[in-house]
């Protein structure tokens, strides 16, 4: 903990102080370098948190992407953050969040207000202008987070409100890419069913449990797998091509929980 304190005060704060200034005007004026600082910020963050990453295969690149992914914790975006550039969608209150909230908005991070269905569709239109523009969003498309022993059903509504808001955009052809995140090793050990409800957020704790938890927890070794991509063309059965993204993450998830190797990778 000591260790993490001095880090904090002689390494992240520093950065922040220097680099917040130039984030603020580089996201308002599209200056360029602007996705660079919030990598180097996820990189310093996950060594703050003990987060051990290790990253298999590739994230699309120079291509509209749709990424969907299982979500365990919310570490789970300070460990994509450090390794792959992309663009967010979090849950409204996130924005509210001391200094989440103001960092994640830096990030250009999506917010949607679950509860009103015409944020919902600001939100899926702004998503499409980003991959349109060739870069890739980040959907938790389980829509809630798990503790990572498996994957719940994708939502396909989401993927297809973001289909129909890239062809809007003007992008004929979208990829959807599968995204697998998971917990392994704590301290060196193979990561038990009781370690887990360590690093998850579970609906039973508060932020403020789960923070603690993480900051006092050791070392968590947590690989980023990134599927094959594929595209998400016009006319595309929706329901079909999420199912699809489904599978494969909880394929990869499965084998990753036992150490078992992923022979089929994006680009790897």
């Amino acid at each position: 903990m000591i260790f993490r304190v001095l880090f904090l005060l002689l390494v992240m704060v520093p950065y922040l102080i220097l680099a917040i200034p130039y984030q603020v005007l580089a996201s308002r004026l599209g200056l360029p370098g602007w996705n660079g600082i919030p990598r180097v910020f996820h990189l310093f963050g996950a060594a703050f948190l003990g987060l051990k990453v290790t990253v298999l295969g590739k994230p699309v690149a120079g291509r509209p992407t749709l990424i969907v992914s299982n979500h365990i914790s919310w570490t789970d975006i300070v460990a994509i953050g450090s390794v792959a550039d992309v663009t967010f969608v979090a849950k409204k209150e996130v924005e509210k969040w001391f200094f989440v909230g103001f960092m994640a908005s830096l990030q250009r991070t999506l917010y949607v207000d679950r509860t009103r269905r015409s944020d919902a569709r600001r939100t899926t239109h702004e998503m499409g202008k980003r991959m349109a523009a060739g870069g890739a969003v980040l959907l938790f498309a389980e829509g809630q987070s798990d503790v990572g022993t498996h994957v719940l059903p994708f939502r396909s509504a989401l993927v297809g409100a973001a289909q129909h808001a890239m062809e809007d955009a003007g992008a004929k052809e979208v990829m959807i890419q599968p995204l697998t995140v998971a917990y392994t090793r704590l301290q060196g050990l193979p990561v038990s069913r009781n370690d887990r409800s360590l690093i998850a957020w579970i609906k039973s704790k508060s932020v403020k449990e789960n923070i603690r938890e993480i900051l006092t927890g050791g070392v968590k070794e947590v690989t980023v797998a990134f599927g094959i991509p594929k595209p998400l063309a016009h006319g595309a059965d929706r329901k079909a091509v999420t199912k699809q993204a489904e599978i494969e993450v909880r394929r990869m998830l499965v084998a990753l929980n036992r150490g078992m190797p992923l022979p089929e990778l994006a680009n790897q």
